[in-house]
């Protein structure tokens, strides 16, 4: 049981996270998506059409399964198509239909996001990310001890 000043403090730190995950489940499910499609058009949307698989997995931290089914279920509604590259490599593309959808449903997100985190000026968010940043690989090192 957490106890003290960084217990209560991680307690609000860890509400914070689910607050984010809750967030954007309900944006995607708003906007009649799954939380693995959403992730798929957000990652196209940001780095770009003709990105790979395992480029979406990492970018979302979603399992190649789950991303597999959700790339499968947006090319079979006619949101996505596949180019082979070097070897097993498949480069993923937005289709006319998915372009639309994500203009409509993706681009707005990432407006607020931008536009949320400009207000924060340039050392907030420096300071944001750097503290989450060491937050995240102090408990990876503490997970790494516990093994």
């Amino acid at each position: 049981m957490a106890r003290g000043y960084a217990g209560k403090e991680l307690q609000k730190y860890n509400r914070q996270y689910r607050e984010f995950d809750e967030f954007y489940h309900n944006i995607a499910v708003e906007s009649g998506l799954s939380e693995s499609a959403f992730w798929i058009l957000y990652t196209l949307c940001e780095q770009g059409e003709g990105c790979l698989q395992r480029d979406i997995c990492d970018a979302a931290c979603v399992s190649k399964q789950t991303i597999h089914s959700a790339i499968r279920k947006l090319e079979q509604d006619g949101c996505l198509y596949m180019e082979c590259g070097h070897g097993r490599d498949k480069h993923i593309f937005l289709t006319e239909r998915g372009r639309a959808l994500a203009e409509e449903k993706i681009l707005p997100v990432m407006g607020m996001e931008n536009a949320a985190f400009a207000a924060l000026g340039q050392e907030e968010s420096r300071v944001l990310l750097d503290l989450t940043e060491r937050y995240l690989r102090l408990l990876q090192e503490q997970a790494a001890k516990e093994k």
